[in-house]
């Protein structure tokens, strides 16, 4: 089987954001300004309500309650539904663990160049420090570095970059990455018990799948509001489990025809559904539009670790939710064939689920 590594797309080789933020630059070289940015930061700014607007928090200790199980898990339900985002507290994961991954990813950042050098990305692949989804040289840069890499299964691993990372990262990732793996299995499972799903359909898909972690680097900005930290999109994969690494805000996401920042609860993960959540559900979750903002005083870190089917295994609508009232919306794929084609397109909104659509035309 050829190795899903192997079919995660390339980006074209661009200069570390961070380190052009260390030269402490007065003005925004012009590949990084985005004229469309400046506009949408003036209309959030116009918004009259979107400061009351807040995602919903999901506590995991009421989910998983004889008392408050079926009422958290309707709230649950909603927030999939109507927002595509909620907070998840009493998660499960201790805070100890939590300040240990952010502790330890900031180091990873700071490391100097030449050592970052051997995790950067080639362009054979898109694993590594880098940006993603550059296809052109003179397409319009974000305000950011990422570190990205498959972490589950372990096969699929490049040997380069897990295997080699500094210790002790190294061993707090490998625990860390098992034990979100666990958490997103729970999260699906209770999913598909609000929607009706078998069980057994969510476990042969996802048991085996594939985890992803996009760590992000958000330098200081002399001039954000003609930057994008990065581009609005909608995840590609099944589930997102976001965990900010500090204080400064700067998810949004779209509702409503608004950007609506999204202010991280201490000790939580921010959730979000993923197309290809939306497609096995045939629509009912949505996936949602979201971008990240930089400020002018301070970085900010996050790190997005995606949860997706098996590599073999096919995408599709659940046959539990196809009636001749609701047929299905979206084609069927295989999930090699499925991230193949999206690592080939310029991350734009939700251009990726649109593709997905039946009556999209090819």
């Amino acid at each position: 089987m050829e190795k899903f590594s192997k079919v995660s797309g390339t980006s074209l080789l661009v200069p570390s954001v961070q380190e052009l933020a260390k030269q402490n630059l007065v003005s925004i070289p012009q590949r990084y300004i985005q004229p469309q940015n400046h506009q949408q930061m003036l209309h959030i700014s116009q918004q009259p309500n979107v400061g009351t607007l807040q995602i919903p928090v999901i506590d995991m200790h009421r989910l998983l309650s004889q008392e408050s199980g079926t009422s958290e898990l309707d709230k649950l339900h909603l927030a999939c539904k109507e927002w595509g985002f909620f907070q998840l507290i009493n998660h499960g994961i201790s805070s100890s663990m939590v300040e240990k991954v952010q502790l330890e990813m900031k180091d990873f950042f700071n490391l100097p160049m030449t050592e970052k050098e051997k995790f950067w990305q080639t362009p054979e692949n898109i694993e590594g420090f880098g940006q993603a989804f550059v296809l052109s040289e003179d397409q319009k840069l974000d305000w950011a570095d990422m570190f990205y890499m498959i972490t589950l299964p372990e096969h699929s691993r490049m040997p380069h970059l897990f295997p080699q990372l500094p210790l002790p990262f190294r061993d707090t990732l490998e625990v860390y990455s098992k034990k979100l793996k666990d958490l997103a299995m729970d999260i699906l499972g209770h999913l598909a018990k609000a929607l009706g799903i078998e069980e057994v359909e969510i476990r042969e898909l996802f048991e085996d799948g594939i985890q992803m972690m996009r760590m992000n680097y958000y330098p200081p900005s002399p001039e954000p509001e003609k930057v994008i930290g990065l581009t609005n999109h909608s995840d590609p994969q099944a589930l997102t489990i976001l965990l900010q690494l500090n204080e400064p805000e700067g998810l949004q996401i779209r509702k409503d025809g608004m950007w609506v920042p999204v202010n991280p609860l201490p000790n939580s993960f921010i959730v979000n559904v993923g197309d290809i959540l939306e497609i096995i559900t045939n629509g009912t979750y949505r996936s949602v539009e979201h971008r990240a903002t930089v400020n002018s005083e301070k970085e900010r870190l996050s790190c997005a670790t995606f949860y997706s089917p098996r590599e073999d295994a096919v995408i599709c609508p659940s046959p539990c939710l196809i009636t001749d009232q609701t047929p299905p919306q979206f084609k069927s794929i295989r999930v090699d064939q499925y991230f193949k084609d999206f690592f080939a397109r310029k991350l734009e909104g939700k251009s990726n689920r649109d593709y997905m659509k039946i009556d999209h035309p090819n």
